[in-house]
């Protein structure tokens, strides 16, 4: 037997090395942790001590995902996606559930109690390798991403009665535990009992913290917090997971919670780690050998059956028909509760240990296939672009003396200004996504490529007195820009560039006005920055009179020598005080 140092050192060797190789193949860090698990545990290696104690103690990681989820749930952000959780991700976790309880009862043929119990967590999807997927991409706080935010939401809720029904389904087990029903009732009176203690207890104890000043007495509060929650749940044989959540609510609209979230972040991802690592301890390759054909075909059956079940659901909520397919496989997977439900269901015999080692490696199964799911759907629609049927392009747009090309944040500010003087302007942007949340806001956006002159001219560039290119395109080129002037030369052209040197780039054509995206805002900024160091508003505004005069002699002479460093003299620099 190993020595706990040897085992730990071992432990996060194996996760260092498959976590970093599965980072750099692309396919993300959970598969990592599962596969190191696999080879370190008893199938492979047997190098991994007790699998069943790490598992204990990283259940915490789940309980910390949770609490970081409870975090994120203000109740104004809960009442703005009400439609998308408890429509959308209800709708999602019935039918799929259904399909699934289907599945699973003539494939292992299960009595409807414990299948409907199975067909549920199996209908969960990963939140601990799908929410990392979102912010990767920057896509988390879209309307993509909190639909599928919702759905995953809805779907940690469900975790709760689901541990539940499994309990009051449950033929044995812990001979002290709660039948069903007082579960249930112990659930609610527990739930009660959290929120009034986060309100006259923990909510002063954090307020007493943040006026002492101390980051370490911070984090130790924050961890104090959700543990002690999931303590007390797991005291009453209830739900861990469910006490961590209740915590991060508690504190969802507390001033700290941003820095809780920081705070606890490392935790969780540690603990979430050796969760995972666990799962693949646990996995018994001897069951997946005997029956390799039906791991996978119920692998296979569960991304189909989920993506099917999910696709018109999300195109009945909105959905454009290239983003609900997206988030159709990109929740297509079973998640990380299913490993914790099969075990609570082999514990209360509903199923049998290989059922449950059988249905964790299925589990696994379908979350190493969501990273080639989700290269393949890109892939697609990177070389099969989307036709937006359903978009109306700007021959559908009445005639307007002014057009707006790109509706994102720079767009949106010009648009609406022309907007208050009751001037009619054609907006055109290529992102489908953009134009739906445009809409959800009342403004009508046009779906098209608005540097691509035949566009324009359908959009009545011909007769507009002002083209106005917002759109945040370095790419946007000289040529393409100079092509559009002399097609169109009735127009005003106004065109937001990168920086300096897309500005340099466009330089000399016959177009109104060259915008720096972030020059004014910078400007802005800086003057109210003299304003705060106690200089005089007139001193200040003349600052930024030279400053601008400055800038632009600077750029002239950078434009016509095409060099960067040419003007150097023109940009203020740190003197001394005595100067």
């Amino acid at each position: 037997m190993i020595d706990y140092l040897t085992w730990l050192t071992i432990l996060l060797g194996a996760a260092l090395l498959f976590v970093g190789l599965f980072r750099r193949l692309g396919l993300g860090a959970t598969l990592g942790y599962i596969v190191g698990g696999v080879v370190v545990g008893p199938s492979v290696l047997n190098v991994s001590g007790d699998a069943e104690a790490i598992n204990q103690v990283s259940e915490i990681g789940i309980a910390l995902l949770l609490f970081i989820v409870g975090l994120e749930l203000q109740p104004s952000r809960l009442w703005r996606m009400k439609r998308e959780i408890f429509g959308l991700g209800l709708a999602q976790l019935l039918v799929a559930g259904t399909a699934l309880a289907l599945l699973v009862k003539l494939a292992l043929g299960l009595a409807w109690g414990p299948a409907a119990a199975i067909g549920l967590a199996l209908g969960l999807s990963s939140t601990a390798q799908v929410l990392p997927m979102l912010r990767s991409t920057g896509e988390l706080n879209s309307p993509h991403g909190e639909r599928a935010f919702s759905i995953l939401l809805l779907q940690d809720l469900a975790l709760i009665p689901l541990i539940t029904l499994v309990a009051a389904l449950s033929v044995g087990g812990e001979p002290d535990a709660p039948s069903g029903l007082e579960m249930t009732g112990l659930t609610v009176a527990a739930v009660i009992g959290l929120v009034l203690a986060g309100r006259y207890l923990v909510a002063p104890l954090f307020r007493l913290i943040g006026r002492l000043g101390e980051r370490e007495l911070f984090i130790v509060a924050g961890l104090t917090t959700v543990i002690g929650a999931a303590a007390i749940m797991h005291a009453l044989h209830l739900s861990v997971a469910l006490g961590a959540f209740v915590a991060g609510v508690m504190l969802a609209e507390s001033p700290y919670r941003h820095e809780l979230e920081s705070d606890i972040e490392p935790f969780r991802s540690i603990l979430l780690g050796l969760f995972f690592m666990s799962v693949g301890m646990l996995l018994d390759l001897r069951v997946i050998a005997g029956e390799p054909l039906l791991v996978l075909g119920l692998a296979a059956a569960v991304i189909l059956l989920k993506a099917a079940a999910l696709y018109p659901i999300a195109r009945a909520f909105g959905s454009l028909p290239g983003r609900a397919a997206t988030l159709s496989l990109l929740l297509s997977q079973a998640g990380e509760f299913g490993f914790v439900l099969f075990a609570s269901a082999a514990s209360g015999r509903l199923i049998s240990t290989e059922q449950a080692s059988l249905l964790g490696a299925v589990v696994t199964a379908s979350m190493v296939a969501t990273p080639f799911l989700m290269r393949f759907i890109g892939w697609l629609q990177a070389n099969q672009p989307e036709k937006h049927v359903d978009l109306p392009g700007p021959e559908f747009s009445p005639e307007t003396n002014a057009i707006v090309v790109g509706y994102g944040r720079f767009g949106q500010t010009v648009a609406q200004m022309l907007m208050a003087k009751r001037i009619p302007v054609t907006i055109i942007d290529v992102k489908a996504e953009q134009i739906e949340l445009a809409g959800q806001f009342g403004t009508k956006v046009y779906y098209g490529d608005g540097s691509r002159i035949d566009l324009l001219r359908i959009a009545g560039a011909e007769g507009a007195e002002g083209i106005y290119f917002c759109h945040d395109d370095p790419a946007f080129s000289r040529e393409q820009l100079q092509l559009i002037v002399d097609a169109f030369p009735k127009a005003a052209v106004m065109v937001r560039v990168f920086d300096r040197r897309h500005a340099m780039a466009l330089e000399g054509l016959d177009v109104q006005l060259l915008q720096r995206e972030v020059f004014d805002s910078a400007v802005a900024m800086g003057r109210a920055a003299l304003r705060s160091l106690g200089i005089a508003e007139r001193e200040a505004a003349r600052v930024e009179g030279e400053y601008r005069e400055r800038d632009l002699e600077r750029l002239r002479v950078q434009t016509a020598s095409g060099d960067l460093k040419t003007g150097m003299e023109q940009s203020f620099t740190h003197r001394p005080l005595e100067d």
